[in-house]
């Protein structure tokens, strides 16, 4: 139970910023709740992908300390450097309000495009691979399950799903909520993920 309760923030770190915004994105689109469902299972694959390969590679090179082993410090060293290089980035892209070019092109994005955007851009997106890189480290590190990281996983979808649930619960009111929601985490998402980040490193310290 405290490593789900010390994971399970850093699903706000992984769709703070453009994944996010891209997701509100899409739920204003053309073809809204086809590409907003396609984008979260495009999300749900790379999560899935991500989160498995890591922690198989943290099992296979035995990443778990043993009593009296101090060879494996080192670990510890590198998450904790990780998150400092993470909360370093998150504050200096915290002015990056403005979103990419790219952007404009969601209004009419196809379910397909937004698929692989949800899947790229989760899978190859530095935040998300360092986020990621920790949650698996750490339960490598414990000696926790994979499925411990199911939480993370289902959390870090519903995140990156509620511009489609907003769509679908309040209708024609969602046009007018859902850009002010977009500018909100525009302004604010680097506080709240440096918040998670410092939260996660002084658990986990």
């Amino acid at each position: 139970m405290s490593n789900l309760l010390t994971i399970l923030p850093m699903a706000i770190v992984m769709v703070a910023g453009p994944q996010i915004v891209s997701a509100i994105f899409l739920a204003t689109s053309e073809q809204a709740r086809r590409s907003s469902v396609a984008y979260v299972l495009g999300v749900a694959l790379a999560v899935t992908i991500g989160l498995t390969v890591i922690y198989a590679l943290g099992s296979v090179l035995d990443l778990r300390p043993s009593s009296g082993d101090e060879d494996k410090n080192w670990v510890d060293y590198a998450i904790t450097v990780l998150l400092l290089f993470l909360m370093v980035r998150v504050y200096l892209r915290r002015h990056d309000t403005e979103p990419p070019k790219w952007m404009g092109k969601l209004a009419t994005a196809s379910p397909g495009f937004a698929f692989k955007l949800g899947f790229l851009l989760f899978l190859v997106m530095p935040t998300d691979v360092i986020t990621m890189a920790t949650v698996s480290t750490f339960l490598v590190r414990q000696d926790s399950p994979l499925f411990h990281a199911i939480p993370f996983a289902l959390l870090t979808l519903l995140l990156v799903a509620t511009p489609l649930l907003v769509l679908l619960l309040l209708g024609p009111r969602a046009d007018v909520i859902l850009p002010k929601l977009r500018t909100w985490m525009n302004a604010n998402s680097w506080i709240v993920s440096e918040f998670v980040i410092l939260l996660f490193l002084i658990l986990s310290l």
